[in-house]
């Protein structure tokens, strides 16, 4: 039986997971990316509780639509995110790809994140 691409992701992650904690002053940028859209969270393991999540469903112009490529949009989720975290008083975080690549709109994310002001 053939193991699908799903699965051999999901395997990764938990991988990953397994590697790095998220804690109060140093939360885990956990990276979730589907076909048409990108999430971004910062979460606190310890607790178990989700302190920042950003989406490209946040980011909308006056029309009320996103604008650019999927991998612009996903730089700009990584600037709102780090903009959130600022207000959280939060700097330093520990990066999840979530058993993707760091390649594209992952990469992007982490970039935005790191001009916004997060360090990792």
């Amino acid at each position: 039986m053939k193991i699908k691409k799903k699965q051999l992701r999901k395997r990764r992650h938990l991988r990953i997971k397994a590697k790095i904690k998220g804690t109060l002053q140093r939360p885990r940028l956990s990276v979730f990316r589907s076909l048409n859209h990108i999430y971004a969270q910062l979460i606190d393991d310890e607790a178990g509780k989700t302190l920042v999540a950003v989406s490209d469903r946040n980011i909308k112009d006056s029309s009320g639509k996103t604008k650019g490529t999927k991998t612009e949009i996903a730089k700009k989720v990584g600037l709102l995110l780090a903009e959130k975290a600022k207000q959280h008083k939060i700097t330093k975080v520990v990066f999840d790809r979530g058993g993707f690549k760091y390649h594209g709109r992952i990469k992007a994310v982490a970039e935005g994140a790191r001009e916004g002001g997060l360090q990792f």
